[in-house]
């Protein structure tokens, strides 16, 4: 009898510590929210960092393109040959 009594109130006990009280939930749901915003706040910088690389990559590859503009001049004419001996 000890035994049957024994395992029916450890049952209840084990279903009782399995409900979550409603501040445990609302605790858990807040913590939800400020981990979901702190995402969507890092995704935002992740995207303007991104936005800042690719605006910095244009503008060296513009100042490139007009550095190596005004290294070479274009010639049209045929390139110089040696007089056959």
């Amino acid at each position: 009898m000890k035994k049957v009594l024994f395992l029916a109130l450890a049952a209840a006990s084990f279903s009782f510590t399995a409900c979550d009280s409603k501040k445990e939930d609302a605790t858990e749901q807040a913590a939800d929210n400020v981990e979901n915003a702190g995402e969507a706040k890092a995704d935002a910088m992740e995207e303007k960092a991104d936005m800042v690389r690719d605006s910095a990559d244009a503008t060296a590859d513009k100042m490139e393109d007009a550095a190596d503009a005004t290294d070479a001049p274009a010639t049209t004419t045929a390139p110089a040959t040696t007089p056959a001996q």
